[in-house]
């Protein structure tokens, strides 16, 4: 079976100018943008030091001083890449000049009130601004994205995200500290990944918890999303599973009238080593009893989504693609969902001790 799953790549030459250079930068957006070709102009970093190591070894010609610097020495055509905290976007952004058009890290801010300022600063400087939620275009997600294009499994009508992991935060020691750890900066990504098959979500119910032996704000959540009364889609994560390999999983399922995909995302498993994906389907035949198959897919979410969202910025400012697929006008609604669900999990469900009353 041929699988269209590769993103296309952009056909003029956009130099890329980074702005961060953090770990994310030497283990994806480097990575992935050598291997699509891309050319990175220059990079900066307020450590010197460390955007001048990632230069010598990714051969970027420019390492700059400040974003001042990067900005009055970049190219006429330059693409901006913004891989450093949210709490730093509002500052960096007002740096840029109008009209460029720039990739931001994910989340689209550390609330949903910071995301209506950079969406209103976005519209105000007319940025062609897009942010980098790259799991839509992890070669799995894709490659489903194609089967349930071409309608192979029929009506989509469950969607499933399940984790259940030892995550190692410590090696995020920025991430690891903030009042909303999971489903801001992990869950979020599933989220804003179902949002890309199913559209908006009417509402939604959550819960996200703490570990009782540990500081951490949040490591655990189970995310219902409201799509009517046959759609079901639900994210369900636990990065406490510290039991061994044996039964930690981490997958994606799409089930339809016709068939069935699963992914099994191998990058969070033994995080930061990981192991091989595995991508299944199994297509209903009433002449036989079901049987899945396995199709091997070239790259994995790190570092091959990376060129995805980079290369679909790239192909929507010369005008190959009509549609910006993670524009800030779009992920605005994922931050709108991520916000609901902390305030469904804040306040709780129905107390069942209201149906016994005057029982």
């Amino acid at each position: 079976m041929d699988i269209i799953y590769k993103p296309t790549l952009p056909e003029t030459i956009q130099p890329i100018i980074i702005i961060g250079a953090g770990g994310i930068v030497a283990d994806a957006h480097l990575p992935a943008y050598k291997k699509a070709g891309f050319m990175v102009h220059g990079i900066v970093n307020r450590t010197k030091a460390k955007a001048e190591k990632l230069a010598a070894a990714f051969n970027i010609p420019n390492v700059y001083e400040s974003v001042a610097e990067a900005v009055a020495k970049a190219p006429e055509n330059a693409v901006y890449d913004l891989t450093i905290m949210p709490e730093q976007y509002i500052e960096t952004l007002e740096q840029l000049p109008d009209g460029v058009a720039v990739l931001i890290q994910k989340p689209m801010g550390d609330s949903f009130e910071e995301a209506k300022e950079i969406l209103q600063l976005c519209r105000k400087k007319k940025l062609v601004a897009a942010i980098n939620f790259q799991l839509r275009f992890a070669p799995f997600v894709s490659a489903a994205r194609y089967m349930i294009d071409q309608g192979m499994i029929g009506e989509l009508y469950d969607m499933e995200v399940r984790v259940t992991i030892k995550t190692p935060w410590e090696i995020f020691p920025h991430v690891m500290v903030h009042p909303r750890l999971e489903i801001l900066y992990h869950s979020i990504h599933y989220v804003d990944m179902l949002r890309s098959f199913l559209g908006d979500p009417e509402t939604v119910m959550a819960k996200t918890l703490k570990h009782p032996a540990k500081t951490l704000s949040s490591s655990r959540s189970t995310i219902l999303l409201d799509y009517g009364d046959t759609m079901h889609a639900v994210i369900n994560t636990n990065h406490d599973h510290d039991f061994g390999a044996h039964n930690q999983e981490c997958f994606i399922k799409w089930e339809g009238t016709k068939g069935a995909i699963k992914a099994n995302v191998g990058l969070l498993m033994d995080y930061p080593h990981g192991i091989p994906d595995v991508f299944e389907y199994c297509l209903t035949d009433e002449k036989s009893l079901p049987q899945w198959k396995q199709v091997e897919l070239e790259g994995s979410w790190f570092p091959e989504a990376f060129i995805g969202t980079m290369a679909n910025l790239m192909r929507y400012r010369e005008g190959s693609s009509d549609v910006l697929y993670t524009s800030v006008e779009d992920v605005i609604k994922t931050m709108a969902v991520v916000e609901s669900a902390y305030i469904s999990s804040d306040k709780g469900g129905i107390k069942v001790s209201e149906q016994l009353k005057n029982n």
